[in-house]
């Protein structure tokens, strides 16, 4: 399944734009769940008191609300953004076991490949806290899976996958999962079920290495899961983010994934291809809550949209943004197509004026971190702006863009530039995740501007040299550093808006 020619066109142009979670929406991908469904128990009350036994703060609870976790807060997701899901796992026939089920049907998660054995415990986790603060958490879970409840999750596991678009393996090492239903899941997925094409296969597992044979297309370990796949410590901030990449390879190779998203909590994530293709997101935290399940969230977003046909670095950057969406909210949550818009919609009025901006830098530079600046036209964003940005954020810790305005683009670039006015320039730019802020300029050159703000790095596509560049010599005055980054020849916006105009598809396979 993918978008229309005519989406995938606005896509490259727009990629993020407020429209795109509800066009998503509306190809209602078919995505099997299959993994350890759980319920997650969010209990909140005061304290005033110590008990008696012990040293330990008494709880009077005053809320109880169960929601769907792990793999079945993560079907959770995909019902909320539009997708036709089903889940398969076992449960018991235990009270959570009922309410989880309750749950899923009212989501309109098609559960019938949930399977229930009255030996199983269905795994909880009890969250309770007080003032905002979670101060214990209760986990119950089965010790031991019933081997005639794997057999038969085994043996549905054919008629689970023959219609979906894509298969999300969600295994957090609870045995659910384990070998019979994982032989069984990679025979069905080593032919093509029904005569037709494999669906999209994504692994969000804790130890990805027993997944390998599946040969995913996708696989989203966390940063400890890397480790221990790599069996080294890795260090924290860009420092892992780099050695992640330089272990590309091993990676690859551990998981048997045409494609590994390593997840890394504050720090975004960073993708790793086979060709060497990398690209970053930057998540946009929130103070620290009761939130938990963002991770799920990602993997749901991401899934949808590569199931629905959208490039994969763009799927990247939607699947941050759905993670942004929760972190800020308490629980257990999900991201629904309407918050994804809403989210994305806030992007479109963020290109800050002047002064607003120097202070913003001034308040950053304050607490040591360093501004790079870059600018541009950015009118049709393509793979080749977003791979420039992303290594543009690398030199320093604040990206600010600075975009041409449609004056000064028409005087650049001719008749007929630019495609995208500048609000719209400005929103699709402020919503990739590793840009900070944005502004615009009408000046020949952005010049005034680097002497207003003084970047410690002004950086430019590689088709120049600092020698070029009239900025250089404003960089140069106050000691800043111009950094030129990769060029990509075959990435040109005039080409793209050219095969636009012929109505021409793709040059080239986008990932």
């Amino acid at each position: 399944m993918s978008v229309s020619p005519e989406s995938i066109d606005l896509s490259t142009q727009r990629a993020l734009s407020e429209w795109l979670p509800a066009r998503l929406a509306e190809e209602q991908p078919s995505i099997l769940v299959i993994g350890d469904v759980m319920l997650d128990g969010w209990w909140s009350g005061s304290i005033e008191r110590l008990c008696r036994e012990a040293p330990a703060p008494v709880v009077d609870i005053q809320s109880r609300e169960s929601v769907p976790g792990g793999a079945a807060n993560t079907a959770m997701n995909l019902a909320a953004l539009g997708a036709k899901v089903s889940v398969a796992g076992i449960i018991g026939t235990d009270d959570a076991g009922e309410d989880l089920r309750r749950q899923l049907s009212a989501a309109g998660i098609d559960v019938r490949h949930l399977q229930t054995h009255p030996d199983m415990v269905t795994t909880t986790k009890i969250r309770i806290s007080s003032g905002g603060q979670v101060m214990l958490r209760l986990d119950d879970s089965a010790r031991t899976v019933p081997a005639d409840a794997l057999a038969a999750l085994a043996a549905s596991v054919g008629a689970a996958v023959e219609p979906q678009d894509a298969v999300l393996v969600c295994d957090y090492g609870t045995g659910v999962v384990d070998g019979p239903v994982r032989a069984a899941l990679a025979g069905v997925l080593a032919g093509a079920p029904g005569g037709g094409e494999r669906p999209l296969v994504v692994v969000d597992a804790h130890d990805p290495r027993p997944w390998a044979a599946l040969q995913p297309d996708l696989v989203t370990p966390n940063a400890q899961e890397t480790a221990r796949l790599l069996d080294r410590k890795l260090p924290e901030g860009q420092e892992r983010v780099e050695a992640v990449g330089a272990e590309s390879e091993a990676v690859l190779q551990g998981t048997g994934a045409r494609a590994v998203v390593v997840t890394l909590d504050r720090d975004g994530t960073v993708l790793l291809t086979p060709d060497g293709v990398r690209h970053r997101t930057w998540a946009r935290p929130a103070a620290e809550k009761q939130a938990s399940g963002a991770g799920d969230t990602f993997v749901a977003a991401l899934t949808l949209a590569r199931s629905a046909g959208l490039p994969l670095t763009a799927s990247l950057d939607l699947a941050q943004a759905a993670a942004d969406v929760v972190v800020h909210q308490p629980g257990t949550s999900v991201c629904s197509t309407a918050q994804l818009s809403r989210y994305l919609k806030a992007f479109a009025d963020t290109a800050l004026g002047g002064d607003e901006l120097q202070h913003q830098v001034e308040l950053h530079r304050a607490q040591g971190q360093r501004i790079v600046l870059t600018n541009g036209c950015f009118d049709v964003l393509h793979s080749g702006h977003t791979r420039y940005l992303n290594q543009a954020k690398q030199l320093g810790d604040i990206l600010v863009v600075a975009l041409n305005s449609d004056d000064s683009v028409r005087r650049l670039k001719g008749a007929g530039r630019p495609i995208n006015n500048m609000a719209d320039r400005a929103a699709v730019v402020a919503a990739l995740s590793c840009v900070d802020y944005v502004t615009v300029f009408d000046t020949p050159t952005a010049t005034p501007l680097i002497q207003r703000l003084q970047p410690e790095v002004y950086a430019k596509g590689g088709d120049y040299t600092p020698e070029m560049l009239a900025e250089t010599a404003a960089v140069e005055e106050y000691g800043g550093r111009v950094a030129i980054l990769d060029y990509v020849a075959e990435r040109s916006t005039t080409a793209v808006v050219k095969r636009i105009r012929d109505g021409e598809g793709a040059a080239s396979p986008v990932n």
